[in-house]
């Protein structure tokens, strides 16, 4: 390894690197897209915003399941929400995010 990396950086193939703290978002992001629920949500909410009730009922998921896997996606800013009286408005925060989505599934339908 290089002797001007320094101690906990990796080096990546393009020649940069990343801290540990780089990795570690960046795992979370893929933990995030890696589960069957948070991508069936995120995918919901490429194309628009949603209430928790309205993202419950379309995928036929409980509220306290949808809760729980916004709150993820909150914490690692794939998601945002905006309040409206006592209802909870979700819809995407990160583009990159949703792009790479949409190109695993373009991937995994294609033939």
């Amino acid at each position: 390894m290089d002797e001007q990396v320094k101690q906990g950086e990796i080096e990546t193939g393009n020649g940069k690197h990343l801290d540990e703290e780089t990795l570690f978002v960046v795992s979370q992001t893929f933990k995030a897209l890696s589960d069957p629920t948070r991508i069936r949500i995120l995918n919901l909410l490429c194309s628009d915003e949603h209430s928790v009730n309205d993202i419950a009922e379309i995928l036929d998921l409980s509220q306290s399941t949808v809760s729980h896997q916004l709150r993820f996606l909150k914490n690692l800013r794939l998601v945002k929400f905006r309040r409206e009286g006592t209802s909870l408005y979700y819809s995407k925060d990160d583009d990159h995010i949703m792009n790479l989505l949409k190109q695993a599934i373009e991937h995994a339908t294609h033939n």
